[in-house]
């Protein structure tokens, strides 16, 4: 009977060799290392700050090393309420952050911009920044930011990595 996982590692081969494909040794090693850049600007940034706590343990999905330096991290979590003001300074952040990139919205102020429907209050992020995942909820749970780093997860995973150009005539 063969074992057989998500990389292609075979259990019964000997000799030391393993036989996969390039995407899927690097999408897995993507996935298994990402570098949160937490943005905390609301209230949000206290559920933020309790997934990495050891009740939580964040570093089960390889994300506890929580860098505040925009070119060491790969994963911007937007955790709160985006003010216009506020807009200009995450993006520069964003476009700061080394390539491949991601951003999860978390909570409904950063989705939607919440309850404030005010000429100050950006109403989503998504509009300043391409959003790989949404958390639900005034603040999220924990919970629902773990989910969504394991959807996150799920999509490196299918992502290309040698991206091939079109002709353009």
């Amino acid at each position: 009977m063969k074992t057989t996982n998500d990389i292609g590692y075979d259990g019964k081969l000997e000799g030391g060799y393993i036989i996969t494909r390039i995407d899927a040794a690097l999408n897995w090693c993507r996935k298994n290392s990402l570098w949160p850049m937490p943005m905390g600007l609301a209230c949000c940034a206290i559920e933020l700050m309790a997934t990495g706590a050891s009740r939580f343990d964040i570093a089960r999905f390889g994300s506890e090393v929580m860098r505040f330096s925009p070119r060491q991290s790969d994963v911007m979590i937007v955790a709160g309420t985006v003010t216009y003001k506020m807009a200009t300074a995450v993006k520069r952040v964003y476009d700061q952050m080394a390539e491949p990139k991601w951003v999860i919205a978390m909570g409904a102020c950063a989705s939607t911009g919440g309850m404030y429907r005010s000429y100050s209050v950006l109403q989503g992020v998504d509009r300043i920044l391409p959003v790989d995942v949404y958390v639900a909820g005034c603040p999220p749970r924990p919970e629902a930011l773990l989910d969504a780093l394991i959807r996150l997860q799920k999509k490196i995973t299918t992502q290309p990595v040698l991206l091939t150009q079109k002709k353009v005539a």
